[in-house]
């Protein structure tokens, strides 16, 4: 029974590795999208803002139009962090969650295993009373 126990806990664990990798490996994959998107529209709005300044011929409009480059890159910056930031407290979250719900299913199949070893185990005293008794 015990090395059974073992081999269903190990069981239990593997899967609750595999499964936290799996998320694991989602969120990454989630996160590298939208930083992916967030570097296209930053790329995009840069080559914008670039070709703008091209066609500017004072000089004053070309450094109003750099200062709003930086500002805008300081907001996408701002907003990548922030981004990564609520990914990052999500991916917590959910690792939590999952944590928790498989803790709560691996209690509950410990206390299933737990309850059949002790009727298991109350059985054999009956078996064996009753083996003395015929005796």
């Amino acid at each position: 029974h015990e090395r059974e126990h073992d081999r269903e806990v190990s069981e239990l664990m593997a899967k609750h590795d595999g499964e936290m990798e799996t998320l694991r490996a989602e969120l990454n994959k989630e996160q590298q999208r939208l930083l992916d998107e967030l570097q296209q529209h930053m790329a995009a709005t840069h080559k914008a803002e670039l070709e703008q300044a091209q066609l500017q011929s004072q000089t004053l409009h070309v450094l109003e139009l750099e200062a709003l480059r930086l500002s805008l890159n300081n907001m996408h910056t701002s907003q990548l962090e922030l981004t990564q930031s609520n990914l990052r407290k999500e991916k917590e979250t959910a690792l939590v969650e999952l944590r928790e719900m498989l803790n709560d299913k691996r209690a509950q199949e410990v206390a299933l295993l737990q309850s059949r070893h002790q009727l298991d185990w109350e059985k054999s005293q009956e078996q064996s009373l009753k083996e003395k008794e015929d005796l």
